[in-house]
């Protein structure tokens, strides 16, 4: 079962690797869109109060085309942003006036992320995948994990990989797509 369909029984080990899994990115996106930093941890919060709540409705595939946990997680973080940026605007103003209403037409609808365009973004997606990566790599024999990074992660030939650990070429693209069929399932992309 994939980390979303495990978090979705109320499995709480499951819930625990989503949480670490997705709060790095969460804080990411708060911090991009110019959130105080005292409001960061209070919308994380807010954030995956939202997912526990409503993670029993979400289906792969389902949203806009986008079709992963990750756009599905931006737009609850969207608006979560919103409603502090929101809540900042109502309270006392420090000389200057007011950027709440500014930073809040600033977040997107869609996260600039899904096209990975941002350096800063690539860095995070990055982080997200090798965090990933650590949470499923246990469930593989290590000749299948090294089969999938070395010609992966590190892009060295499939025929030099093969080599390396003495399987054939086929084996190592086998060993490959299972690693990242996994990765897709844990990252929420597919069920």
């Amino acid at each position: 079962m994939s980390l979303i369909a495990r978090a979705q029984t109320n499995d709480s080990r499951a819930w625990q690797e989503l949480v670490t899994l997705y709060t790095p990115l969460v804080a990411f996106w708060c911090r991009k869109r110019s959130l105080p930093e005292p409001d960061v941890n209070d919308t994380i919060q807010e954030v995956f109060f939202v997912v526990a709540r409503s993670l029993g409705d979400f289906r792969a595939g389902t949203e806009g085309g986008k079709g992963g946990f990750r756009a599905w997680l931006w737009t609850i973080t969207r608006h979560k942003i919103i409603d502090a940026f929101r809540r900042n605007e109502r309270l006392p103003e420090a000389k200057g006036g007011s950027t709440a209403a500014r930073a809040t037409l600033q977040v997107p609808d869609i996260p600039e992320a899904l096209d990975e365009s941002d350096e800063s973004e690539r860095t995070e997606y990055s982080s997200l995948l090798h965090r990933a990566l650590e949470q499923v790599r246990g469930e593989f024999q290590e000749k299948t994990f090294q089969a999938f990074w070395r010609s992966t992660i590190d892009n060295i030939q499939v025929a030099q990989v093969a080599d390396e650990l003495g399987i054939t070429k086929a084996t190592v693209r086998q060993h490959r797509s299972r690693v990242l069929r996994r990765l897709r399932q844990q990252l929420g992309e597919m069920e």
